[in-house]
């Protein structure tokens, strides 16, 4: 009996030792019968590590893939292993078909999978796919160019939002688009959202969270059918997986999709033909006026006349009315004003002319009423609007009737000769001017002898003294060659250290800069490449070109100095001195290279 249970004993152990080590390897599919609008996922896996995997052909499909994920599992001391290829699969048109055995060699033997069918049918209401990251991705994210008018009229103003939505499901984080927005035929103006906040709606009846990425405000500056150039954008959206974490929450797949607007059309209405011959462009809903500061005062003061219009439209593209004065009044060049801002609804504000004008006369004056006309798109018809009427009143000053008398005295005395003019004003208050001079100097000057003759004679003589004292100079210079490589050195330190100079203050950057200054140093005087950057190769040519140990041990310690820097902080006094201590020592290697 105990023979007999020691024997079966022993057949189990082998039986599921064998079964232990055998190899499998199948294919599964997530549906067997699948619609055209719909994605088949089919996994081969195997619970040994093998070589040379070959997919089936996936005759009838479009197929993705693979994406391979291999695992290993310890359960009750004892380990698994499990190697899988993923593959996702468009069907291209309905019937039967099958995905053929694949195949893999493992530790020189070679296994296949079962053959499984597939039946595709025509399109179904509400499609499933497999788990693909990027199909997913693909599916629920959106970027919608939203405007407020399709179909405006030339100048009027439209805002242009582009909403990016995202679907339940998926997660995103910082967004970027790809080009800044063209607007051709357009003045823009973007507005600033400020930090942009994420909102629940819906897309085309999903459940979805959107936010408003741009908003810009376009007046159309010609009509007809104008498009909108597409935008494009990056978006690295997050993608749950079927994969869990230790905590068991699912994990989630990063892919970068890059999605597009599309071209957006405005249908962009012609003003009607009846426009005001005063009409300057105004488009919107506005109001006219024109005010003074003064209504009293004296001949030659002055006086502030503001023509202007506040409301809401295209308030920096049209001209406003000139204001216009009588002859006895003089008119200055007007200020212009803007006091505009740009909101969702588009310009808001007013701008206005202010005018400075001066009275030359005693009287009163009435100045020409002004007239303003804009077009208002609610109502589709132009609009015009009277100011009130301007008048002054000159309390004090000459009238123009005695203006005229001087002027026609000034027409008479131009016709009679000069004698005649001189004797005729004698006894009059007002004497005749002349007025063109013909003036001669009294005593004329020569050249020679003169200031400038005596310094043009003398210059060359104080010249020479000069020049040979230079070309001394020069060659005391050029024989003095340990100065002249001395001051070489000198400039050269200088040129290498002067970006860990301004980074003085800066512990990490300046010994950054500092460590990179010598390496360039050193790269561009002894020849050598970045590969051969080490201490002992650089002791090694040093010392065969002859430098002194001394130089070489300073050069090793201030990159030392430079490495120790990166973990421990340091003063500025402490960074000044390794300055100096770096631009002498390149100094010295240089003067004995």
């Amino acid at each position: 009996m105990g023979l007999k249970f020691l024997y079966s004993f022993l057949v189990l152990c082998f039986t599921t030792s064998i079964l232990n080590a055998q190899v499998s390897f199948v294919a599964k599919v997530n549906k067997q019968r699948v619609g055209l609008n719909e994605r088949l996922q089919v996994t081969f896996t195997v619970n040994k590590d093998g070589d040379n995997f070959r997919a089936p052909s996936f005759n009838g499909f479009k197929a993705q893939g693979p994406s391979q994920s291999v695992s290993t599992k310890w359960i009750n001391g004892k380990s698994s292993f499990e190697k899988s290829f993923t593959y996702y699969l468009t069907p291209q048109q309905k019937g039967k078909y099958t995905i053929t055995q694949a195949t893999i060699i493992v530790k020189g033997q070679r296994y296949t999978t079962n053959p499984i069918d597939i039946q595709v049918v025509g399109s179904v209401a509400n499609p499933t796919d497999g788990e693909n990251p990027e199909y997913t991705a693909e599916k629920k994210i959106h970027l919608v160019a939203r405007l407020s008018n399709t179909n405006p009229y030339l100048n009027e103003g439209v805002t242009l939002e582009y909403i990016l939505y995202w679907e339940n499901g998926v997660q995103i984080s910082n967004p970027q688009l790809n080009d800044t927005p063209k607007f051709r035929d357009f003045w823009s103006q973007e507005i600033d959202l400020g930090q942009l906040e994420a909102k629940n709606g819906n897309y085309q009846g999903r459940p979805s969270a959107y936010v408003v990425y741009k908003k810009y405000v376009l007046y159309p500056q010609k009509s007809g059918k104008l498009k909108l150039s597409p935008i494009s954008m990056t978006v690295p959206v997050q993608v749950p997986t079927n994969r869990r974490d230790f905590f068991g929450r699912p994990v989630y797949s990063t892919v970068n999709k890059t999605i597009t607007a599309g071209n957006t059309i405005l249908n962009v209405k012609k003003l009607p033909a009846n426009a005001p011959e005063n009409f300057t462009g105004a488009v919107g809903s506005f109001n006219f006026r024109v005010s003074q500061t003064k209504k009293s005062l004296n001949a030659t003061e002055s006086l502030q006349v503001k023509v202007k219009v506040s409301g809401t439209g295209n308030l920096k593209l049209f001209k406003l009315p000139v204001l216009k004065a009588p002859d006895a009044i003089e008119v200055y060049d007007p200020e212009h004003q803007e006091n505009v801002r740009i909101r969702s609804n588009g310009m808001t504000g007013s701008i206005a002319d202010n005018y400075t004008l001066v009275p030359q006369f005693k009287g009163n004056f009435s100045l020409p009423i002004l007239k303003f006309s804009y077009f208002d798109p609610i109502e589709g018809a132009y609009k015009n609007i009277g100011a009130q009427n301007i008048v002054l009143d000159i309390l004090q000053g000459p009238t123009q009737s005695q203006q005229k008398t001087t002027a026609a005295l000034t027409t008479n005395t131009a016709e009679t000769p000069v004698e005649e003019k001189v004797a005729a004003q004698q006894n009059k208050p007002f004497q005749f001017i002349a007025k063109d001079a013909d003036l001669k100097p009294i005593k004329s000057i020569l050249f020679f002898k003169s200031t400038l003759f005596w310094c043009l004679l003398l210059l060359p003589l104080l010249i020479i003294p000069v020049v040979i004292l230079i070309t001394k100079k020069s060659a005391s210079l050029a024989n003095d060659v340990e100065g002249s490589r001395a001051r070489k050195a000198s400039k050269l330190a200088k040129k290498y250290l002067s970006t860990a100079k301004k980074n003085l203050g800066d512990s990490t950057q300046f010994y950054l800069s500092l460590e990179k200054a010598f390496h360039n140093y050193l790269k561009s005087r002894l020849k050598i490449e970045t590969e051969e950057m080490n201490k002992d190769n650089i002791h090694s040519i040093l010392t065969d070109r002859k430098v002194p140990n001394e130089t070489i041990e300073k050069f090793k310690a201030i990159l030392e100095t430079c490495e120790m820097a990166r973990y421990t902080p340091s003063t500025l006094q402490t960074m000044k001195e390794d300055y100096n201590k770096a631009s002498e020592v390149i100094s010295l290697i240089d003067k004995q290279l």
